[in-house]
């Protein structure tokens, strides 16, 4: 994947009544974005507290350019971390989080935070909870990316985002890791941002990594298939996964190397076709109503 990481994770756990997160490892690299994908309760959020340091770990390391994170407070100085839907203050003026904030960043860049306001076009005039789902992102992204963060530690940035506001993020986000450098970790369920932009993949399933590469890798081992239903056997139906059928046409996923019917149209899956064969295999249940 080149270079040396800038975040290593190793064997990273933690353990709740009813939920273990067993011996997660992945890498993060400069100028890298990758996409951290799985279900709900798989374990995302959990592995990105305790990369930050807001929930202890019970087992694993974190290493911060190749060494132990050993003064907390210098390593989040290099560390932006922002949670999609999740507003402190809300009565605050943007201006003033923004004053509030700098004193505690010692590398704090005035001059590149008004830059990031004036390029997303935040009013900091404004209370952060009659800002926009959109601007209060951009507006965390830039309190982030003004204090000389590094690495960005990304929870569902985009939720709720109408789709010109995703890809308005998604194109900064993509800018930021080329020209700057920074190494991204991005979490999210809306997987069609992590095919316009991701570089790698960790995968995460029941609290483990079931999958860490890049991304064409990750994809190589799929196909998207689509073709007449007609043509298909029930034995042939079978071996396709997350099977769907409309109007006397199906489509899904196979292995690649899995030529079910010559017939056939086969391309590159999606990261979301991907996703639901493994979650939803060839179980294709029809609904009970």
């Amino acid at each position: 994947m080149g270079n040396d990481p800038i975040l290593e994770i190793h064997g990273l756990g933690k353990n709740y009544p009813k939920f273990q997160l067993k011996d997660v490892s992945f890498s993060l690299y400069p100028g890298k974005i990758m996409g951290f994908i799985g279900r709900n309760g798989a374990g995302k959020t959990t592995t990105l507290k305790l990369i930050y340091g807001l929930v202890k770990k019970d087992a694993g390391e974190v290493l911060y350019e190749g060494r132990p994170i050993e003064n907390e407070e210098a390593f989040k100085c290099d560390i932006g971390m922002l949670f999609g839907g999740i507003d402190f203050y809300p009565n605050q003026k943007a201006r003033t989080i923004a004053e509030v904030t700098r004193r505690f960043y010692p590398a704090w860049d005035e001059d590149l935070f008004q830059k990031w306001v004036h390029y997303f076009d935040v009013d900091l005039n404004k209370k952060i909870k009659e800002l926009s789902n959109g601007m209060r992102v951009k507006f965390n992204l830039a309190v982030a990316l003004s204090h000389g963060a590094k690495v960005l530690l990304l929870d569902e940035p985009t939720s709720g985002l109408d789709p010109v506001s995703r890809d308005e993020l998604l194109d900064a986000f993509r800018r930021i890791a080329k020209e700057k450098g920074t190494a991204i970790l991005f979490s999210t369920h809306v997987i069609s941002d992590l095919d316009k932009i991701a570089d790698d993949i960790a995968y995460i399933q029941n609290g483990s990594i079931v999958a860490f590469e890049s991304v064409p890798d990750f994809k190589k081992h799929y196909r998207h298939i689509e073709g007449d239903t007609a043509s298909l056997t029930g034995s042939e139906r079978d071996r396709i996964q997350h099977f769907r059928e409309k109007d006397g046409r199906f489509a899904g996923v196979v292995y690649d190397d899995d030529r079910i019917i010559e017939s056939a149209t086969y391309k590159e899956a999606s990261l979301e076709e991907i996703m639901l064969a493994i979650e939803r295999g060839n179980e294709n249940e029809e609904s009970p109503f």
